[in-house]
This record gives structure tokens, C-alpha cells and sequence, in this order.
């Protein structure tokens, strides 16, 4: 038995480890997460605690009869039913239609395949996106990562797992041109209907709506082979020989035959370790800081923070925003006769919204697709012909000219707000903001409004908004840099929050600018 002296309460799983291995958490006989014990635990005295993920802690009130299982044998090694919190009923981990939630290797809210009764929408999607890299750009697409190790090790979807991956190897080897074509790819799948999400400038993800209404990832890795190596999005950069992937062979997933790797074993041991066989749910990659730093300068430059953000706007989020803004009610009060709205890091969009309430055409912009989403559904059953939405990735040079052409096309006078987006993006993140403004803010009337952190207090603000402090002289040296007319500035303490006694408040600063 891997872990004795077993006692579960709201801090978490205290055990004694007398070996390492893969432990099965479950409420009620579904499993919720898995875990290493002293790989993702605390030392504490004589034992190991395994605290309550952050994504699981305020699900925690109530009853369930909690059983650990190692994962390997099956062996139960704790069943018991146990209180956690205050509360009287069962404890049910599901998100806000109801459908179970479970925690996938990092620990973040997921639905996996698991609670999936229907997989075939995704089997479909497979197969129409791997014949349409064929058709659109003559490339041979395989099973990659989690699905592949699904399909040769058990002719299915791993249950832990959470959504689908493909590869294909470019016939290109130089990083500019994987680029190009992972982008003609993605317009191909675009035009053919598929909604694309960008994760690096040679992987893309794939939405796939199941039966239930639900949206899966399908993600699409793109590879090359140099100087003997095989580099494929987004871990793996080993010594590789190209017969081992072409001709490529056929694998069975879920009754289904797709294509794989000639050489599945070589695939999967450079992606897994050799002890790939062994059924591993809380499986972490570790990328060695080369590979990471190679991938990284070729691919991701305007992936930073993405994560972050991620996490923030998981489908599993419960959060739809906190209401409108002190900034935004703010900016209504100052520009009654604004023409326009451009809500730059717009979030969940909830100042979009009431803009367009006002009566204002009001545009929000954001990078992560996820975060506006529930109101951008709830626009198809609802239209207001005020409110768009768009992604933008401040870092990617065809958004920010998109995004200028979406604004540039509003009626002035134009008014754009970025609220906590200073605090939040990379230098050059701001520096795109300035060019953003202004291309768009020209006519007189037209103005910029910020607020930003600047002094980060004991009051949780800063770290439940994900910021960091940022000199408000930076800020006004920049502006006047890209030819800005600083208007405004106003520095206050954040007391919107609740702040415990003998608690410091978060700092902010507002600056209005024009560059009329």
C-alpha cells in the first residue's frame, strides 16, 4: 500500500508515503483528480499533504464519500464518507449546466472524456480536419499526444483526458515557412466553417461542439524535421529520422481508424519517456529549457500570458464578470455625446455591454476568445446591433490591424478605455495599444482612458485581477512618445472591495489622453 495513515479534511489528503505512485481522488465513485504525493504535495511532519486544488476549493462544502485508489492496481486505499465545509447536501463537482467537472493533469477544471457519452462529433471532426489538411494543403496528418497515446495503448480516448490532438510533419524546415503554412492551414479550416484559435505561429486549435452543447478542443501541432531533429509543437524537439514518421501507418480510436506515425513507439517515447505503456493520468510534460527556449524564439512571441489567462476563462469558470465598472460609469458621465465605444482587454464584456445599453456602438476587444463568450452566445439568440465582439492579441501584427479597421469604421466621436491592460501585457503590448490609438483616436473629441495599478496592497486586488504594479511615469512617457496629449490624471485607493482592518488598498491611476 503506497500511502498509509490516510486523513482527509478542508486542508486537503494528509498521508504517510511509503512509495511514490498515481492516486485516484473520487467523490461518490467519480474520479475528480489525480496526483503523485510527494510530487504534488507539501512535506508536513511526519506525512504528505496534498492540498485542495485551487480550481476544486469552493466546490468543497458538503458531504461525499471520498475513496484514494492507486491508479495502477485499483487498489482502494481510503473509502470513507467524509464533511467538508459547513455544508448539509452532496457535494457535486459540475459546472452551470450541470454537466460533471473533473480536474485534468495541471489541476484546471475540465470536462474530460470520462463523463463524455457521446464522442462522436469529435471522431467526425477528426476525420474532416485531417482530409482537409490534405485537400487544402497536401499535408499528412496524424494522432499526436494524448490521442495517439490513447489509440495505440487502448483503442480509446484516455478518460482523463480533455480534448484531441493531431500533428503533421511540414515538408518546410525552415521555421518562417512552418509559419506560413500553419496559417494557410488555418484559413483553409476557417473557410470551411471551423472556429480557430491560435496557440503559437505553428499550432492551432480546432472547436468541436458535442452533442451536448459543449465545445472540445481539437488541436492541430504543426512539425518539421532539421539538422536531424524532429521539432513538433508544443514539447518536443528530439533526434528523429523521417522514416520513423512516413509512411504513415493506422491506428483503431474509439471503433475509428486514423492515421499515425510509422513508428509509434519512437513518437511516443520521445513524448512520454519509455515507460509510455504505463497508464499515468496526472502525467506532467517536462521540457527541457532548450527546447522550450528554441520553441519559443521560433513560435510563441505573442503567446505571452496566455496561461494565465487560460485558467482565468476556463469553460468550467463560473465567474461572468462583476458588473460594469467604476471606470466605465466613469467614462459615460465625462463623454455624454461619445459616438463610440472601444473596450480594448474587454474581458468578460460586461462595459461593452452597458455602452450598448447606453445606446453607443460599442466594440470589445480581447485576446482570449473565452472570455466574452457567454455573452457573444447569448447575442445569436438576442442580436443588439451595438455591441461586436472580436479577438485581438495586442502581440500579433494582422490583429492589431484588424482591430483598427473595426474601430476606424465606428462613429466619432471615438472614445477607447483599456482598464487594467497596462498592468497585465508586455512592453510591447503597450507600445501596440499606442499605435492602436492612435491610428484610430484622429478626429477632435476622440480620446483614450486608462487605468492601470500602481501600488499593489494587502487587499487581494492585484492578485485576483492577475496585475503588476506599473509606474504611472512610464506610462505618461510613452504616451507623450507616441504623440499623445495627456488630458486627466487621477490617483486613488481601491475601495470597491471589501478591505479587512489594518489592510493596505490597492493603488490605481487614471490618465484620459488624445491624440487629436
Amino acid at each position: 500500500m503506497p500511502l498509509t495513515d490516510i486523513r482527509v479534511d478542508d486542508e486537503g489528503i494528509l498521508a504517510k508515503v511509503r512509495r511514490e505512485a498515481v492516486v485516484d481522488v473520487l467523490f461518490d465513485g467519480r474520479r475528480i483528480f489525480s496526483y503523485w504525493p510527494q510530487r504534488d504535495g507539501t512535506r508536513t511532519g511526519g506525512g504528505w499533504l496534498m492540498p485542495w486544488p485551487e480550481a476544486l476549493e469552493r466546490f468543497l462544502d458538503g458531504v461525499t464519500e471520498l475513496s484514494l485508489v492507486e491508479h495502477a492496481t485499483g487498489e482502494v486505499l481510503f473509502r470513507q464518507e467524509v464533511r467538508l465545509g459547513s455544508g448539509e447536501g452532496r457535494i457535486d463537482y459540475v459546472d452551470h449546466q450541470g454537466r460533471p467537472l473533473a480536474l485534468d493533469k495541471y489541476f484546471k477544471r475540465s470536462h474530460t472524456f470520462e463523463s463524455s457519452s457521446d464522442v462522436e462529433p469529435l471522431m467526425a471532426a477528426i476525420g474532416r480536419v485531417l482530409a482537409a489538411l490534405e485537400e487544402h494543403a497536401g499535408i499528412e496528418g496524424f494522432l499526436a499526444y494524448g490521442t495517439l497515446l490513447g489509440a495505440v495503448r487502448e483503442g480509446r480516448l484516455l478518460g482523463h483526458d480533455n480534448d484531441a490532438d493531431l500533428g503533421y510533419v511540414s515538408r518546410f524546415s525552415e521555421p518562417a515557412d512552418v509559419i506560413g503554412e500553419s496559417f494557410r492551414i488555418q484559413r483553409a479550416l476557417a473557410a470551411a466553417g471551423y472556429t480557430i484559435t491560435r496557440y503559437s505561429g505553428a499550432a492551432f486549435k480546432v472547436d468541436v461542439e458535442e452533442a451536448d452543447g459543449s465545445i472540445r478542443g481539437l488541436d492541430v501541432f504543426g512539425g518539421f524535421l532539421r539538422d536531424g531533429m524532429l521539432h513538433l509543437l508544443g514539447e518536443i524537439r528530439v533526434p528523429f529520422e523521417r522514416d520513423w514518421i512516413f509512411p504513415l501507418g493506422t491506428a483503431t480510436l474509439e471503433g475509428h481508424e486514423f492515421p499515425v506515425p510509422a513508428d509509434t513507439d519512437k513518437l511516443l517515447s520521445a513524448t512520454y519517456g519509455p515507460s509510455w505503456r504505463t497508464p499515468d493520468p496526472a502525467f506532467h510534460f517536462e521540457t527541457p529549457p532548450s527546447t522550450y527556449r528554441r520553441l519559443n524564439g521560433w513560435f510563441r512571441g505573442f503567446r505571452t500570458g496566455r496561461a494565465t489567462w487560460d485558467r482565468a476563462y476556463h469553460p468550467g469558470s463560473y465567474d461572468r464578470g462583476r458588473g460594469t465598472s467604476p471606470l466605465a460609469v466613469w467614462v459615460a458621465e465625462r463623454e455624454p455625446g461619445m459616438g463610440s465605444f472601444v473596450d480594448v482587454g474587454c474581458g468578460r464584456g460586461r462595459d461593452v455591454l452597458h455602452m450598448a445599453g447606453l445606446g453607443v456602438p460599442s466594440l470589445g476587444l480581447d485576446f482570449q476568445p473565452r472570455s466574452f463568450r457567454f455573452f457573444e452566445l447569448k447575442l445569436r439568440e438576442e442580436p443588439d446591433p451595438n455591441v461586436t465582439f472580436r479577438v485581438c492579441n495586442l502581440l500579433e501584427l494582422r490583429h492589431l490591424g484588424a482591430a483598427t479597421a473595426y474601430a476606424a469604421r465606428l462613429p466619432g466621436p471615438r472614445v477607447m478605455m483599456a482598464r487594467h491592460l497596462l498592468d497585465v501585457v508586455p512592453p510591447e503590448g503597450r507600445r501596440a495599444l499606442w499605435t492602436l490609438a492612435g491610428r484610430v483616436l484622429r478626429e477632435p473629441g476622440d480620446r483614450l482612458y486608462l487605468e492601470f495599478l500602481t501600488r499593489a496592497g494587502t487587499d487581494g486586488y492585484a492578485e485576483d485581477r492577475h496585475l503588476e504594479v506599473l509606474d504611472p511615469g512610464v506610462v505618461l512617457a510613452e504616451l507623450a512618445g507616441a504623440g499623445a496629449t495627456v488630458e486627466t490624471r487621477e490617483d486613488s485607493d481601491q475601495t470597491v472591495d471589501p478591505v479587512a482592518p489594518g489592510a493596505v488598498a490597492s493603488r490605481t491611476c487614471r490618465i484620459v489622453a488624445r491624440w487629436s
